[in-house]
């Protein structure tokens, strides 16, 4: 929120030039104090008062982060209003340099600047210790300016990396769940246990970390069982997922078993007590990138394993032979057989075929399924490339429950999640669920999100996490109380009026401000 500041000073003189009209941007992601929108907008007004301007419109990211400009709807829409015409105003004051953005490439700055410049409007940093006249010196102090920021979120980035980095090699566990046969235990920082975490619990202390530890004994000699039946008597995934299925025994997560579960446990190294990480990279909001198996991060027996360590070697040896030795073309061939044999393709098709790679290996070698579909030939019926994009988000749902369920610890709360339903209730006082809501476009170009309300888990407030038109990261987020919605199917667009959009935040700082507790002294 941008506090509109009163003005405390004399009135104005009637016989002083008329002020120029003026907008403001600010933005703040979750950096110093000295950077909020508030203390922002406080040095932009007192400089336009100084100066001779009249501030009519305001443009505010918060909870934004400045590595690019996705996402970050006000400084889209100031674009689009100087450069459509709509800007009634000559001159745009921002607070530093760096509001823009901490882009890693510098230049990306000067361009939206430029935009703006090339219209008329003149921008004026209001914070800086120089002038933006076009002048050789503030131009070469800009040009540094802008490579500075970018150059702070990068060191910030190196410097996170390293921690986490170092946290893994100490040993702790680095968020997601345990696993099948292993559960996660809460220390304190001198190593003294504190208990075992539940699904959905998360540590609330800062200096306390999780560790993994054997779980149940039946569930251990369950995962011991699925590596013997897939190394001694030659089973494949799908097999020994059937059984499992057929004996009633379900997952961590209380789902059935599949060939990708069972393939995930035989392939993860936790299980004889490694602690792996950054297997993937997302770093400066960049694109995510499979990382060389030498740049993993990793502590080798960090914690005690549940398999023997021959037993899991002799697993990645029959895992490596069956997808290795097939050549490029060999496996568009068995694609083409498949193709052949049943008229159409898919995932599943694909996972059910014997002597045959996973979906997922041709998925990892040839960059989608689709791609793959295309090089023997293949055309679905349909577009199904939402499909890809579903897989996507379900990969990426967990991260984000996980994220939210430490915010929710962070503020003070405290949460349990029900495994079968993922329904959270929080502080023992309300349940809320978390939805996904995919984005997609019409064919005149709009931005659309159809999101399906939890209706039959009747939540007490609905979060709805709106991804941007990549898919590739929430872009904004609604907190919908379920005495409000009548509708087990909303619609959403861009803007959606004041029915809708009073329940949209820009960050989940809101949500986690309802879940904080507050102590209260005891009435007499």
């Amino acid at each position: 929120m941008v506090i509109k500041w009163l003005d405390t000073e004399e009135p104005e003189d009637p016989n002083d030039p008329p002020k120029v009209r003026a907008a403001e941007y600010v933005r703040m992601s979750t950096e110093h104090q000295q950077y909020s929108t508030d203390n922002q907008s406080e040095t932009i007004r007192r400089y336009a008062q100084q100066r001779g301007y009249e501030i009519v419109k305001t443009y505010a990211d918060e909870g934004k982060s400045g590595l690019n400009i996705g996402g970050r709807q006000a400084l889209q829409q100031l674009l689009e209003d100087v450069e459509t015409g709509r800007a009634d105003f000559n001159a745009l004051l921002v607070y530093d340099v760096s509001r823009w953005g901490r882009f890693q490439d510098p230049d990306e700055a000067a361009t939206y600047e430029l935009r703006c410049r090339r219209v008329g409007v003149q921008v004026h940093y209001c914070a800086e210790q120089f002038e933006n006249d076009g002048s050789i010196g503030s131009s070469i102090i800009k040009t540094v300016k802008r490579a500075m920021a970018g150059e702070y979120s990068r060191e910030l980035s190196v410097k996170v990396f390293a921690g986490q980095a170092n946290l893994i090699r100490l040993g702790y566990r680095q968020g997601g769940p345990a696993g099948f046969g292993l559960r996660r235990m809460l220390v304190d920082q001198s190593g003294e246990e504190k208990g075992i975490l539940d699904h959905g619990e998360h540590k609330s202390i800062a200096t306390d970390r999780v560790i993994l530890v054997p779980g149940p004994k039946d569930e251990i000699e369950i995962v011991r069982q699925v590596y013997r039946q897939f190394v001694e008597r030659g089973r494949s995934e799908r097999e020994i997922a059937e059984e499992l299925n057929g004996r009633g025994i379900v997952t961590d997560l209380g789902r059935p078993w599949t060939r990708g579960s069972v393939h995930q446990l035989l392939i993860n190294e936790k299980y004889i007590g490694n602690n792996v990480w950054a297997r993937t990279s997302y770093k400066l909001k960049g694109a995510h990138v499979r990382n060389d198996p030498d740049e993993w991060i990793r502590a080798d027996a960090a914690f005690e394993g549940i398999v023997p360590q021959d037993m899991f070697d002799a697993a990645q040896v029959i895992i490596c032979h069956r997808s290795a030795r097939l050549s490029d073309n060999e496996m568009l061939e068995l694609l083409a057989q498949i193709l052949e044999r049943n008229g159409f393709l898919s995932g599943l098709v694909i996972d059910e075929s014997d002597d045959c790679p996973s979906s997922s290996s041709f998925r990892s070698r040839f960059g989608s399924l689709l791609r793959a579909y295309a090089l023997v030939g293949f055309t679905p019926d349909h577009d199904y490339r939402y499909l890809e994009t579903n897989r996507k988000l379900r990969a990426m749902y967990p991260g984000i429950v996980e994220s939210v369920l430490d915010g929710i610890g962070q503020a003070g709360g405290s949460v349990a999640r029900d495994p079968s339903t993922d329904l959270l209730t929080i502080n023992r006082e309300f349940t809320a669920s978390l939805i996904i809501v995919r984005c997609f476009q019409t064919s005149a170009g709009n931005l659309r999100w159809k999101l399906r309300l939890d209706t039959p888990l009747k939540p007490d407030l609905t979060v709805a996490i709106r991804m941007d038109a990549a898919n590739e990261k929430p872009m904004d987020y609604y907190l919908l109380p379920r005495l409000d919605m009548r509708d087990a199917v909303l619609r959403l667009a861009e803007y959606n009026g004041l029915s809708l959009d009073a329940f949209r935040f820009d960050t989940l700082t809101s949500f986690y401000q309802m879940s904080a507790r507050s102590n209260f002294r005891e009435a007499a």
